[in-house]
């Protein structure tokens, strides 16, 4: 089997699904690896790093597409914003695509059923279970660690204030206090980052089972009287509740916005529009200067002021939109994907190609596409929602 990797085309995109570390597993496996001229220099990794593990460097994209069995990729749609038709006229039968495709999204989801109709196999790392099988597969997580990490250093870079307690001959500096909504594992990242840079830590989740996690990294579990009911998954992602349990909480959260220099939001729920949680007339309440970072930018927002990819002033506030903090970090976040491909590779392979065993868990989760027809059933529903909106 070759495994080809192409470069990325998605704009700003700067990460690359194999590294040279990873490489080896693919050798020993049997597989053959092609690698585009380039791909992954903007990571910090060089062709001729690929080359010394025993990749062979192709030319362009088209030889990529035409010589591999197995495609992997950061963002598979890449084209489909701003950058032309994509890989769709590339793509052939039988060829595997392996990497993120946002497939509960209606428009990645028609996307989606486009390359499937070209017959081939598509595999999208956001639906991996949340299983423990899956945990070393599982690339929302390890993407989420670097945005939360990055997230606390973008609101720090702008802050008017330091954030460690400082005691000097000049008086002591309180301090910075931070404020993070969201206790998943971007959430978890950001408070681990704040208390390590010395600030004061609070945080919500609608989830009170994450009260230990969060207090066991020295932050504070902010407390709301609110009846959350079942407010969980089975996947263990946070549901979407109604429009009244959000104003209530909004209404709850107002002194601890008032206390806060640092807002990190991080609320997300797949498939939907992020919740609302931040108002406009909220940030009255805050210092002037005093930060917000919303990861949920590319969903919605969480907050009302929040543009993608826009760092705005709103009432004395600065409230940043980041949509793909990751790619802001790429060594390591190319290293932690590419680990989570590569496991996931060799979970699928095996005797030189790829299984599609649906009776497994994890095959039967991320696989999107075969046999030229989007097959996943959530994926479908997407698509069935879509064609009923347009008629």
């Amino acid at each position: 089997m070759i495994v080809g990797v192409p470069k990325e085309t998605y704009p700003g995109e700067r990460r690359v699904a194999l590294t040279p570390q990873v490489l080896p597993v693919y050798l020993k496996a049997g597989m053959e690896i092609l690698v585009e001229k380039g791909a992954g220099e903007a990571a910090g990794f060089p062709d001729a790093r690929f080359t010394d593990q025993g990749a062979k460097i192709a030319q362009d994209r088209e030889e990529v597409f035409s010589r591999a069995d197995l495609i992997l990729q950061v963002r598979c749609l890449a084209g489909r914003k701003g950058e032309g038709p994509g890989d769709l006229s590339l793509v052939r039968q039988g060829q595997t695509l392996v990497g993120h495709f946002r497939p509960l999204s209606p428009e990645s989801a028609r996307a989606i059923e486009e390359l499937a109709g070209k017959g081939a196999n598509l595999v999208a790392m956001e639906l991996v279970p949340r299983i423990t099988r899956a945990q070393s597969m599982d690339a929302l997580s390890s993407q989420a660690t670097v945005a939360g990490y990055k997230a606390v250093l973008l609101a720090a870079d702008l802050l008017p204030r330091m954030f460690p307690m400082l005691m000097t001959a000049a008086g002591t500096v309180t301090p910075a206090r931070v404020f993070v909504i969201g206790a998943g594992v971007a959430g978890l990242s950001a408070i681990a980052t704040a208390k390590r840079l010395g600030a004061t830590v609070k945080a919500y989740d609608v989830r009170p089972a994450v009260k230990e996690q969060i207090e066991s990294l020295g932050a504070t579990f902010l407390e709301l009287p609110l009846e959350a009911g079942d407010a969980e998954d089975k996947g263990g992602y946070a549901r979407a509740m109604d429009e009244a349990f959000y104003e209530k909480q909004r209404k709850l959260m107002a002194q601890a916005l008032e206390e806060s220099d640092v807002v990190i939001t991080t609320a997300a729920i797949p498939g939907k529009r992020a919740p609302l949680l931040l108002t406009e007339a909220m940030l009255e309440a805050m210092e002037p200067g005093s930060v917000i970072v919303d990861l949920a930018a590319e969903t919605g927002g969480n907050c009302e002021s929040t543009r993608p990819d826009e760092t705005r002033t709103v009432k004395g506030v600065q409230v940043l939109g980041p949509t793909n903090l990751p790619s802001t970090v790429p060594y390591h976040a190319s290293s932690m994907y590419a680990r989570n491909v590569a496991n996931l590779v060799k979970h699928l392979a095996k005797e030189g190609g790829i299984e599609w065993n649906l009776e497994d868990e994890i095959t039967r989760g991320v696989l999107v596409a075969r046999g030229g027809e989007v097959i996943h059933p959530r994926v479908k529903e997407v698509l069935e929602r879509a064609a009923g909106d347009a008629g």
